[in-house]
């Protein structure tokens, strides 16, 4: 809804009032219409002001009403009939001012911005375009390049931003609304032909051709088959190109075509299963998030290598006092240079000071006695860690968590080397720890449910997405990717290259494709998981054939290429040639090929035809049926939680949902067809097989995702 007061005598003051956001749902829609109505009928109202309460201006359309007919009065003509008032409209921009909330804003013939207001259109991010007039307006107001940044990337800016771009006419440090109402007074009764956006003409970059071919060529790079940012551009070029009302007709035909595509749903479950996931639960469907976390005012880390670094990075920048150990004397001695840089970089990106006081180093693990949470961060090594655990469950005061950083270990076998298991919790950050937004918290069987919220809240502190997951081998995310990384391996073998491998996968959205991925960071550390897993044995040492480990079919071409000292990106050779040990650009390496080709004469394989589509069904495939089990097992509370792993861990196309959503997407019977295909063709791999959710779920109408829970639940009252 909307509140009407007339203050000052003369100012007509529409309050928008809709928690926490105030979006415009149709309430709100409703209230402004008829408030604005009875401001421009009152002869004593001589200027308006439009607010937010509680200090947020307005953070755009509700995206709830999305999934249902949109009733109320339409946003468009709302704001035509703002911007054509006959009295001056004033926004008075606290908090944020975002998609539609802007949009109103530049209805408005002035916008007066608190300081610490952010503005932004960011539709593009849930797969749409700002169809309220956003994109015709905002690029005659500033200019054609600064409007297709802004809107086709999403970002907030800052209201010394917006100032400097002239979004907004003023910025104050004072009560905005206070603020407002005094610049409205002093416009009243004056023209406002020059304060209308629709009728400025658009200024024209004489360079328009090159300039919009240039910009759509970066877009659809980035945008790797997401549609929006395309859309984006297209409707910016008719703002540049074509009269108003046109311009306003294309916008509305682009959206339509964007409202009803599979992307946008893709984007909108996103950002709700990024919230969902926030308010954990067991899969049993217990809640825990009702578990007062308790507060970390000293955090400690045990172990300072890349993942170490970037964790103590990550906590310091919230403002925690951090203690970091390092036994290795020059290792601490690196580290201590390389966390500074990261804090001062990470402060001048941010505009802050860099919190290097809040960091002490030690070679010596008593430092941490008074931690009120640990995290352990040393090599993946189960002696080491065990030691570790046990020297931390003497040294550190009663109650203080201890978290392990690793990406596959038993969580509960680390918890039973302590004297209170039940303050244990893996703490699995991706790397760089300070940049990637996921944390796997870990609960073992005896973890306590404030152990995991402590974890989670601070998770969350540190701007982590974090998602409460089982313990099991690999848990989510890493479990899921072993499966599709073998299929790789197997591809090769059948008669595929690395490069049509990773050309399949980059264009269904992948940033980089498999076969780069492994050379980024090291082919050494899988050969290392393999070798601890007794998989990575020469041939003649295992009496078996070379293609067989463990009774099921293995692939050791990883293996081999390690042999010959092939570790990637770090020794210049890899899946691919680089030019230089270090070098970043992959390039199609001949002696690989012909290295490929040796493999398969000597173990009788016949190279064939595989196409992309097969690339993208085995490796997809097998790794959402691995998603299935996970469900089933227990290990994480619903498919929400797999697929914001993925969109946040792992790459996956934030367009394309996450792996389950996308199942759902293609069709859970399809899916199943598929599986029990390249299972009959390859019965030596085992995890091929359908697992028995996903034939659950078909058997059940394939529901869609919201409903997946449900089955779930019966799943396991049964078992």
């Amino acid at each position: 809804m909307a509140q009407y007061s007339c203050v000052s005598g003369s100012v007509g003051l529409i309050t928008l009032k809709n928690p926490p956001v105030n979006a415009l749902s149709a309430a709100v829609r409703h209230g402004i219409v008829d408030t604005v109505k009875r401001a421009l009928s009152e002869p004593k109202v001589k200027s308006v002001v439009i607010c937010g309460q509680n200090g947020i201006f307005c953070g755009g359309a509700d995206i709830r009403e999305f999934a249902s007919d949109m009733s109320g009065p339409p946003l468009v003509p709302m704001i035509h009939a703002i911007e054509a008032a006959n009295k001056p409209v004033v926004a008075a921009i606290e908090g944020s001012a975002l998609g539609g909330g802007l949009e109103l804003a530049l209805g408005c013939h002035y916008r007066i911005a608190h300081s610490k207001a952010k503005l932004g259109l960011p539709e593009v991010t849930l797969g749409l375009l700002p169809a309220a007039g956003g994109t015709q307006r905002l690029p005659r107001l500033i200019g054609v390049p600064a409007a297709l940044n802004l809107i086709t990337t999403g970002r907030h800016v800052t209201a010394a931003e917006a100032l400097q771009l002239g979004v907004v006419d003023q910025v104050t440090d004072q009560n905005t609304v206070d603020a407002a109402v005094k610049f409205a007074l002093s416009v009243a009764g004056q023209s406002l032909d020059a304060r209308r956006i629709s009728t400025y003409p658009c200024p024209r970059p004489s360079d328009l051709d090159a300039l919009f071919d240039g910009v759509m060529q970066k877009v659809r790079q980035s945008a790797r088959g997401a549609i929006a940012p395309v859309a984006c551009v297209q409707a910016v070029r008719a703002a540049a190109t074509l009269p108003y009302t046109q311009g306003m007709e294309r916008e509305k035909e682009l959206m339509a075509t964007l409202f009803t595509s599979g992307q946008a749903r893709a984007l909108q479950y996103c950002f709700f299963a990024q919230r969902a996931v926030g308010r954990w639960s067991m899969p049993s469907g217990a809640r825990w998030d009702t578990s007062k976390p308790r507060p970390v005012h000293k955090a400690a880390v045990i172990g300072l290598g890349t993942m170490g670094r970037g964790i103590a990075v990550a906590l310091a920048q919230t403002g925690l006092s951090v203690v970091a150990v390092e036994t290795q004397e020059k290792q601490l001695m690196e580290a201590k240079q390389a966390v500074s840089g990261m804090l001062e970089r990470g402060a001048k990106r941010r505009g802050v000071a860099p919190a290097l006081d809040g960091i002490s180093y030690s070679g010596n693990i008593q430092a941490v006695a008074d931690a009120d949470l640990v995290i352990e961060a040393v090599f993946e090594d189960m002696t080491l860690k065990e030691k570790i655990f046990q020297q931390l469950s003497a040294v550190c005061k009663p109650g203080t968590f201890l978290c392990t950083n690793t990406s596959a270990l038993d969580v509960d076998h680390l918890a039973s080397q302590t004297r209170n298991p039940e303050l244990v919790v893996g703490m699995h950050f991706f790397a760089p720890a300070h940049v990637m937004k996921l944390l796997e918290v870990v609960y073992g069987t005896r973890s306590s449910p404030q152990a995991v919220a402590t974890a989670m809240q601070l998770g969350k502190k540190m701007g982590k997405v974090s998602v409460a997951v089982g313990n099991c081998r690999g848990f989510v995310g890493n479990r899921m990717l072993k499966p599709y990384l073998e299929q790789a391996f197997f591809l090769l073998e059948e008669g595929a290259t690395p490069e049509l491998v990773d050309r399949a996968l980059e264009e269904f959205g992948f940033a980089m494709g498999v076969f780069r991925v492994s050379d980024l960071s090291g082919l050494d550390v899988g050969w290392k998981v393999r070798k601890g897993d007794g998989l990575a044995e020469p041939e003649m040492a295992t009496g078996q054939s070379a293609r067989i480990r463990q009774g099921r079919r293995y692939s050791p071409l990883g293996d081999l290429l390690c042999e010959q000292g092939r570790y990637g990106q770090k020794t210049g050779q890899g899946w691919y040639q680089y030019d230089k040990p270090g070098g970043r650009v992959a390039r199609s390496d001949p002696w690989l090929h012909s290295f490929l080709e040796e493999y398969r004469a000597r173990h009788g394989l016949v190279a064939r035809r595989i196409d992309q589509q097969e690339v993208l069904e085995r490796c997809l495939y097998v790794l959402i049926n691995e998603g299935f089990h996970i469900l089933e097992d227990g290990i994480a509370a619903g498919p929400e939680d797999i697929d914001v792993i993925y969109v946040f861990g792992y790459g996956w196309p934030r367009h394309r949902g996450g792996p389950m959503f996308y199942a759902s997407m293609v069709g859970l019977a399809k899916v199943l067809e598929r599986l029990e295909h390249y299972h009959q063709a390859h019965p030596d791999v085992p995890y091929m097989q359908p697992c028995n959710l996903l034939r659950r779920l078909v058997a059940s109408g394939s529901p869609p995702i919201q409903r997946w829970r449900e089955v779930i639940k019966k799943l396991h009252s049964q078992l």
